[in-house]
């Protein structure tokens, strides 16, 4: 059984104790304030999603579609009468058309315990942090973006996190800690239904290693302070452990035989601040990221430490008509050590700043029968844009279609969107809840 699967049932092992512990837990219990006690519910989906450019990767699966699935989606949730101890359980099970095989998707799943300000989680966590829309400045935590950009709802693009959580709040000043216990990368497109810009696809010998493997004692955690402070929400963030995109080790800089790829140390400082103005929400959010492996920026498969800033606003501008902007920017520290240094034949050189512009608009129609939204990022430096209309039309209370789109393009095949442009993808989502 390999680490996930024994993840997956250590959960369910948990809860099921939990829920033998706990067996005058039912649906018709209720606690003491009268509300049911254990609740569930859930909802089936199906998912497809095919490209449109024509084209199919080398190593492709599937023909055209780049994404053909359906789910079944449980949750429970329950507490104990005085509701001191609680669960939650978020899992899909789902069978790939594509590769033509089921599978189980454990996306939640934990044990708590709130008394007072305290409130502990035991198991994985979904942590969203930041105030970024698709822009994640100090939200370090796991994505999933083969979801994303196959066309899946926003949910999935979030990864859960395995290890404690606990939050204490309080008048003068709320906090969150995380401690992490295994480590969890970004879910990357996978180059059986996607292109992207990989140097080291040919080299024979692919080799990935995790950090904790590594022995090196640095382990995950992360804090959040937060509190409001004269109509402003804001928070300070920090966080120790590990880049979430892999680097690439080779063995020799000119036809390498073995590719390995790594997950370098990281620390990460930061800020965001909220506060309503002009009738909208004002958002800001900077931080600096510490590449910890790399601090003379001399090593190019390592990234270099950088700084990050968003400046949001978001505000209904008519009836059920929302629109919120973004500017969002990177800028690489030790740049002139980085551009003085040779670079291995494939590796691009990047510029000392990245910036993004992107919008979101959302328009309900019909008493919010209809729901159409588009997400347009463009890349004045990078020059590449990322598109994603989207239509959802409830066909009943407990009944949505969806159809949208994800548009790449770029000018340069190793940009983040500019390497997609091969796999522009229409979409198809259909949900019914129960």
């Amino acid at each position: 059984m390999d680490p996930v699967s024994r993840r997956h049932t250590l959960v369910f092992v948990v809860i099921a104790v939990f829920l033998a512990a706990h067996g005058r837990l039912s649906p018709a219990q209720t606690s003491g304030d009268g509300t049911p006690a254990l609740t569930l519910h859930g909802y089936l989906l199906g998912d497809v999603a095919v490209r449109t450019t024509g084209e199919r990767p080398p190593d492709g699966e599937g023909g055209d579609f780049v994404l053909a699935e359906g789910r079944l989606r449980l949750d429970a949730s329950g507490s104990t009468a005085s509701g001191a101890f609680f669960f939650l359980a978020k899992a899909d099970g789902f069978y790939d058309a594509i590769e033509g095989k089921p599978g189980l998707d454990v996306r939640e799943a934990y044990l708590g315990f709130a008394k007072g300000p305290w409130d502990l989680r035991l198991g994985r966590n979904v942590v969203t942090w930041g105030v970024g829309d698709l822009f994640f400045i100090n939200d370090v935590f796991p994505k999933d973006w083969n979801s994303f950009f196959s066309g899946r709802p926003m949910e999935y693009l979030k990864l859960g996190v395995d290890g404690l959580r606990a939050r204490f709040s309080s008048g003068a000043l709320n906090a969150e800690f995380i401690a992490i216990s295994s480590f969890t990368p970004d879910e990357l497109p996978s180059a059986r239904r996607f292109f992207y810009y990989d140097p080291f696809r040919s080299v024979p010998d692919q080799r990935e290693v995790m950090p904790y493997a590594k022995n090196s004692g640095i382990g995950e955690m992360a804090l959040r302070l937060y509190r409001d402070i004269a109509g402003f929400d804001v928070s300070v963030y920090a966080y120790q452990g590990y880049w979430r995109m892999p680097s690439v080790e080779t063995d020799r800089p000119f036809k390498p035989t073995t590719a390995t790829r790594f997950f370098p140390e990281l620390a990460v400082y930061g800020a965001s601040i909220q506060r309503n103005l002009a009738g909208g929400v004002l958002s800001l959010e900077t931080a600096y990221w510490d590449s910890r492996q790399d601090q003379s920026a001399m090593d190019p498969a390592v990234p270099h430490s950088q700084w990050r800033f968003l400046a949001g606003y978001q505000r209904e501008l008519a009836t059920d008509f929302t629109a919120g902007f973004q500017l969002y920017s990177e800028r690489m520290e030790s740049y002139e050590s980085y551009a003085s240094s040779p670079l291995p034949p494939g590796f691009p050189r990047q510029d000392r700043f990245r910036q993004v512009v992107s919008t979101r608009l959302t328009r309900f129609l019909d008493y919010q029968a209809w729901r159409l939204s588009l997400f347009a990022a463009y890349s004045p430096t990078d020059r590449d844009y990322f598109l994603q209309p989207e239509v959802s039309r409830k066909l009943a209370d407990n009944l949505t279609l969806s159809v949208g789109s994800n548009v790449f393009g770029g000018h340069k095949p190793w940009t983040f969107f500019g390497q997609f442009e091969k796999d522009d993808n229409v979409f198809f989502n259909v949900r019914f809840d129960f």
